[in-house]
């Protein structure tokens, strides 16, 4: 696993690293939809959605990707388990998300913000970035 839940007082941090800045992306997705619901019912119909996303730089696209998916979790009550971006660069993606119905969360994520935010590579070539969910 790539990613881990950090204590914060009053929302959820997650911390999440990959080896692209793409994979960093689908990791934090996965993050998000996993602490959204644990356990997925796998023999539930696979669902297909869009994803359009455009903004000014590296860390907005990841928080606004993430809002974005979040909204459509939301919206039509499923979680997603993959991603395949179409499109992709440092400002703008086109994805497919594919996910599952869900009759619940677990636990209820209002939105991905920008505090704490600030997607970085490190001296190791890793990609990373530390994200706080307003529970």
């Amino acid at each position: 696993m790539s990613y881990e839940i950090l204590k914060h007082t009053a929302d959820i941090r997650l911390h999440v690293t990959a080896n692209s800045y793409k994979y960093l992306l689908s990791e934090a997705l996965a993050g998000v939809c996993n602490t959204l619901k644990e356990h997925v019912d796998k023999s539930s119909p696979e669902i297909v959605r869009n994803a359009i996303v455009e903004s000014a730089d590296r860390t907005a696209l990841l928080v606004d990707f993430l809002n974005e998916a979040l909204a459509l979790a939301h919206i039509n009550k499923e979680v997603y388990i993959g991603v395949i971006f179409t499109h992709f660069s440092d400002t703008a993606l086109r994805a497919q998300l594919t996910g599952r119905g869900v009759s619940g969360f677990d636990r209820d994520i209002k939105a991905v913000t920008y505090h704490e935010a600030e997607v970085l590579q490190n001296e190791e070539g890793k990609w990373e970035v530390t994200l706080v969910f307003d529970i």
